[in-house]
């Protein structure tokens, strides 16, 4: 007879969810999930995260979140554009 401790597994980050189900809808298909597999960065990601929940979520509020994160990644790409052609 085996006397060890069953070992229990630990779930996945994609099986909890906090505060909410919002992500939950799209199953194995996460928003961080997407930003990974597309090399996105924090503001691309962000805005995303955003256009994916706006509907179940924040609403408008949310729309207008995604909307300055896209802003913010405008402005500094434009910017780091500059800098790299002087």
């Amino acid at each position: 007879m085996d006397n060890q401790p069953e070992v229990q597994s630990k779930p996945s980050a994609n099986d909890i969810q906090i505060a909410g189900d919002h992500y939950k809808k799209y199953g194995a298909l996460q928003p961080w999930d997407v930003v990974i597999a597309w090399n996105m960065g924090y503001l691309d990601g962000t805005a995303l995260k955003y256009l994916a929940r706006w509907k179940d979520k924040g609403g408008i509020d949310d729309l207008k979140k995604a909307i300055h994160f896209i802003e913010k990644l405008i402005e500094t790409t434009e910017r780091n554009s500059k800098s790299v052609t002087v």
